[in-house]
């Protein structure tokens, strides 16, 4: 019997392994649709909202940031993705019936605060409190990457495909889906790159279409998906589209680097 075993272990470490293998390769192809316009995206945000800040709300960014050796907006942008739970997985996000007509409705859609919107109005009073220092720098990391999150109009899309990521396409030569291709697909084909995409965003126009509130935003995000054209047809990216909706990538980055500079310059007052 110890002999059998002796001879079948190594052969089951070697199965468990290729499958171990095989699941990594799996998971390597799969589209990254949880986060909002992945890094690259809330970094890019975050770093507009910072030359947008007051002097105020500058010197209190940076004292709090002053906890973590190095830290900056853009260095905190990504934190809420890294520390997803399923108790704050849906802060992230909100879902619009496609009957709602892109109204926001909180008993609706937003039931107990447990969607970005209400996310989002949760940590501004608690960063505008006397909340203790570490409270506030927990609640300006959430508002740093919550307010960039209802920009991403699949953030605020509709709840029968899941903000889009049930909607599987053809797209840059690979499978993928509609929300993945949103968070990450468009910027990583941005033409010239990051530098490109961030030069556009300084040179975005500054007038807004919303009031300066995450109910509007949402809404505001929510009609972009409903527009024509939003979902490819035949589920395969053209090579126009990229093209078609650059503008609004744009401007959807530009409004949350905006709002988001408008949120801490307001929650950042000193008294």
């Amino acid at each position: 019997m110890s002999a059998r075993r002796s001879g079948l272990e190594p052969a089951s470490r070697l199965a468990s392994s290729v499958v171990a293998g095989v699941m990594c390769m799996l998971a390597s192809l799969l589209p990254n649709s949880a986060y909002a316009w992945g890094a690259d995206g809330h970094r890019l945000v975050a770093e507009a909202a910072e030359g947008q800040l007051s002097a105020s709300a500058r010197a209190e960014v940076a004292r709090l940031l002053a906890a973590e050796l190095g830290a900056t907006l853009a260095s905190i942008s990504t934190w809420a993705d890294e520390v997803r739970s399923p108790t704050t997985a849906s802060w992230h996000y909100m879902n619009f019936p496609r009957d709602a007509g892109c109204i926001y409705s909180a008993d609706r859609m937003c039931i107990e605060g447990m969607c970005v919107v209400g996310a989002i109005e949760r940590q501004v009073a608690v960063l505008a409190s006397q909340a203790p220092d570490e409270a506030r720098l927990k609640s300006l990391k959430y508002v740093v990457h919550f307010v960039a999150d209802v920009h991403q109009p699949l953030h605020a899309g509709f709840a029968d495909d899941r903000g889009g990521n049930s909607f599987q396409l053809q797209a840059y030569g690979r499978g993928t889906n509609l929300h993945a291709l949103w968070n990450s697909g468009l910027i990583g084909q941005w033409p010239g790159g990051l530098p490109a995409l961030r030069a556009a965003i300084a040179a975005s126009p500054a007038s807004e279409s919303a009031k300066p509130a995450p109910a509007a935003w949402a809404e505001e995000s929510c009609r972009v998906v409903a527009a024509d054209g939003y979902y490819p047809p035949g589920r395969q990216l053209d090579p126009e589209y990229g093209q078609r909706w650059s503008a609004t990538l744009t401007k959807r980055l530009a409004f949350a680097a905006r709002r988001l500079a408008t949120v801490l310059n307001e929650a950042l007052v000193t008294p």
